[in-house]
């Protein structure tokens, strides 16, 4: 049996996991992972937490057989990275980018080099775990919308800010608006606010709202009508949750899943050693 390590190096958090050989990439068990944690980019910055993240993971696992990983934190955290297990630097270090072949899936992006290797790495993980036209979405600091047709085609997506972005910049940028607070239970049903804190963050879900309802559109007037949708980040399960609020959108499988990023470099990672 053989164990794979994987690295997602995202805008705020790095997260890792390490999966067997013997396990299934479809798999959408919410225990699929073997071993596996996150901790916040500004942590990671620091050498002494990195120091501590080595022995962590070096003692709580067994060597892997190789090690993937995707970043979009620029070259200093990749150097981060590569520097955390010097006892294991006999190992095949992989790192996924945009224009990275996976067979069964390719893009249309005009330049794939320019392309971020988390959305690539979603797509791939998207398609390991359905054949149908997707879109992929990422609710992140950024969120990201993108459509993964049933032939393994990436059309394109987009980028927009996250909801947390979007509430930070009203109040960086405006004169009296303060920065909203969510409450801990969704919403029954989508309405207009009647609070300031309601109409900041109600604004907020409805810009990312429309991004999704244009995307389903476009999708259907290309002739790749969205079957399905995935959807990743820590602002998944709330988008999820507004998504189902309407009718064009309500009847599709709809599924948050943890570690989509992951499963994307786990998929390409096999297909690489």
């Amino acid at each position: 049996m053989s164990l794979y390590l994987v690295f997602d190096i995202g805008n705020t958090r790095l997260k890792w996991a390490a999966v067997e050989s013997t396990q299934n990439i479809a798999d959408r068990n919410k225990k699929l992972w073997a071993y596996s944690g996150s901790i916040s980019n500004q942590s990671f910055q620091s050498s002494e937490l990195r120091a501590e993240l080595s022995d962590y993971i070096a003692k709580t696992m067994p060597k892997p057989d190789a090690i993937g990983f995707c970043c979009v934190a620029g070259d200093a955290a990749i150097k981060n990275l590569r520097s955390l297990f010097p006892q294991w630097q006999d190992l095949d270090w992989k790192e996924l980018k945009g224009n990275s072949l996976y067979e069964g899936v390719r893009t249309l992006y005009e330049d794939p080099s320019k392309l971020g290797a988390d959305r690539w790495a979603a797509l791939i993980g998207a398609r390991a775990l359905s054949n149908n036209n997707t879109l992929v979405i990422n609710a992140g600091t950024a969120t990201t919308i993108d459509l993964l047709g049933g032939n393994g085609v990436h059309y394109g997506g987009w980028i927009l800010p996250g909801l947390q972005l979007m509430q930070e910049s009203l109040q960086n940028n405006t004169a009296q608006l303060p920065l909203a607070v969510r409450s801990g239970t969704p919403a029954v049903q989508a309405r207009f606010g009647i609070n300031t804190n309601e109409a900041i963050t109600g604004g907020c879900d409805a810009a990312q709202m429309g991004a999704i309802l244009r995307a389903a559109y476009l999708a259907k007037a290309i002739n790749h009508p969205v079957e399905r949708i995935w959807l990743d980040g820590g602002n998944a399960k709330i988008l999820a949750n507004e998504i189902k609020q309407f009718p064009e959108l309500a009847a599709l499988p709809i599924e948050p899943i943890e570690g989509l990023v992951l499963r994307g470099l786990w998929a390409w990672l096999l297909q690489n050693i």
